[in-house]
């Protein structure tokens, strides 16, 4: 059986600004996998992304019934930065909310990704989550997350230069979180 072939992932060293991290998560990847799926938990366990909810549009910021992410729905974000499990920062400089589309999920090799919803001519992401399965030879239940955001135009050069750090920090706060989140709902 041969396997899936696998999206092609943005090149970093194309973009203006790119951000990634990763994380070993001491849990079997199917329970991981939910656990990212599972967007009404977020304000949980996820000190950046504090609330991800899917609507029905780009201009909606309305949660519909069904919170069950499938290949192009629509999500509205809120975002700390920098990360805190307290309520999204209302700072008008805190970069905090942002609407997307979700344009990969793919249950098989455990990938979703979204794009934003902004003039391309402004700015363009493209954010990549995935899930691979960490062999020590030992049968390991480990599961590695990986995530990269790339970000181009011109407004992506405002993001790099005055909320970068505050990004970084927010998506090493999720890896950080994801895993205590997965690891604690241990069987």
């Amino acid at each position: 059986m041969s396997s899936p072939e696998l999206p092609l992932i943005p090149e970093a060293s194309k973009a203006v600004l790119a951000l990634t991290t990763s994380v070993e998560i001491d849990s079997p990847i199917e329970k991981v996998w939910q656990v990212l799926l599972d967007f009404p938990s977020y304000p949980e366990w996820n000190p950046f992304v504090r609330s991800q909810v899917i609507v029905s549009s780009a201009n909606d910021t309305s949660p519909l019934n069904s919170q069950t992410p499938t290949k192009d729905t629509f999500l509205f974000l809120k975002v700390n930065t920098p990360p805190s499990l307290s309520s999204p920062s209302e700072s008008p400089f805190a970069f905090n909310t942002t609407h997307l589309r979700i344009h990969h999920l793919d249950e098989e090799t455990h990938r979703i990704a979204w794009v934003n919803c902004m003039p391309s001519w402004l700015m363009t992401t493209e954010r990549w989550q995935w899930l691979t399965v960490v062999d020590d030879g030992e049968g390991s239940r480990k599961t590695k997350y990986e995530t990269l955001e790339t970000f181009n135009g011109p407004a992506a050069y405002l993001v790099k230069w005055f909320v970068k750090k505050g990004l970084e920090a927010g998506f090493i706060g999720m890896a950080v979180g994801l895993k205590e989140r997965a690891e604690s709902l241990q069987d």
